[in-house]
C-alpha cells in the first residue's frame, strides 16, 4: 500500500508511518525470517489470485479469496481496517493508481487490473502488488506493465549495502523514462515490519548516492507506480482510489525487500516460476 510523500488530502487513506528511526530499523536474521514467512503466504494470495483475474468476475470476488486465503494461512489481512480501509485488497483498474476499494466492479477484456495486498503474520506485516492483464488487452497494456515490472526488478538490484535510496529510486526512474513513461512522485514506498508504514520513504525518483544510507537487516517496500501518461494524480470521491489526472493508464508493482549481506532478498517472491 503506497504512503504519500507530502501531507494532502490523501495522506488519511495513506495513513501514517510507524514511530522509528528516520533511516528505518535493522532487523535481526530472525526477524527477517518471520517478515519472509509472512511474505511467503502473501505471494501464495497472489498466485491463486492471478488465476481468477478473467472476464466477468467481480473485484468484491477477488477480495474475498484473498480473505479467505489469508486467514486459513494463519494471517490478518494487513488492509483491512487499516486507517479505515474496508477491504482485504486494493484492486485498481485502467486509470486507477492504488488503493480503489473493491466491490460489484466486474473485469473486463482489455482491462489493466493492479492488485496490491498486505499480510499480518505472528504480527510481522508484508506488502506487495503485481498488475495484470485482463484477457485480450492492446500492446500498450501489455508495455506499460512489462516496463513497470522492469524498473522494479531495477529497483530490487539497487539494494545493497552501502547503496543509498536515492540510488533505487534513479535506477526505477531510468528504466521508466527510457520508455516515455511517468513515475508518480506524490506516492512512494516505504519501510516495512511492524507497521505498514515505517521510515524510511522510498521514491521511484532520485539522484545516485544521495539520501539515506542502505544497511543490513533494513527491509523495504519498493513498489514503482506508473503513468502511460502525466504523473499528477488525483484523489476521488471515496476518498481513497487515487487516479491518473489526465486519465491514462497505470500499472503498479511491488514487492517487500530485504537488504541483506549478501544482496536483496525479495521477501515477497513468488514460488512459481511463471509469476
Amino acid at each position: 500500500m503506497a504512503k504519500s510523500r507530502r501531507r494532502s488530502r490523501a495522506s488519511r487513506a495513506l495513513g501514517r508511518p510507524a514511530t522509528s528511526p528516520p533511516q528505518g530499523v535493522a532487523r535481526s536474521r530472525d526477524e527477517v525470517d518471520a517478515l519472509a514467512a509472512s511474505g511467503a503466504l502473501l505471494a501464495h494470495v497472489h498466485d491463486v489470485l492471478a488465476g481468477e483475474i478473467t472476464p466477468g468476475v467481480t473485484t468484491g470476488r477477488l477480495d474475498e479469496i484473498a480473505e479467505e486465503l489469508i486467514r486459513e494461512g494463519g494471517g490478518v489481512p494487513a488492509f483491512k481496517g487499516y486507517q479505515g480501509f474496508p477491504a482485504s485488497i486494493c484492486p485498481s483498474m485502467n486509470d486507477e493508481v492504488v488503493h480503489a476499494i473493491p466491490g460489484d466492479v466486474t473485469l473486463r477484456d482489455g482491462d489493466l487490473l493492479s492488485l496490491d495486498c498486505g499480510v499480518v503474520l505472528d504480527g510481522w506485516v508484508s506488502d506487495s502488488a503485481r498488475s495484470y492483464a485482463v484477457g485480450d488487452v492492446g500492446d500498450d497494456v501489455r508495455r506499460l506493465i512489462e516496463v513497470t515490472r522492469a524498473s522494479l526488478d531495477c529497483g530490487i538490484a539497487a539494494c545493497t549495502v552501502g547503496n543509498h535510496i536515492g540510488d533505487i529510486g534513479a535506477a526505477v526512474q531510468a528504466e521508466v523514462e527510457a520508455a516515455g513513461f511517468s513515475v508518480i512522485e506524490s506516492l512512494v514506498g516505504h519501510g516495512v515490519g511492524r507497521s505498514m508504514h515505517e521510515p524510511p520513504q522510498v521514491p521511484n525518483y532520485g539522484v545516485a548516492g544521495t539520501g539515506a544510507e542502505l544497511f543490513e537487516g533494513l527491509v523495504i517496500a519498493i513498489e514503482p507506480m506508473v503513468n502511460a501518461g502525466g504523473p499528477d494524480v488525483q484523489l476521488g470521491p471515496d476518498g481513497w482510489t487515487i487516479t491518473t489526472r489526465d486519465g491514462s493508464l497505470s500499472a503498479h508493482w511491488e514487492h517487500t525487500v530485504a537488504v541483506t549481506a549478501a544482496g536483496p532478498r525479495v521477501l515477497t517472491a513468488s514460488a512459481l516460476k511463471s509469476a
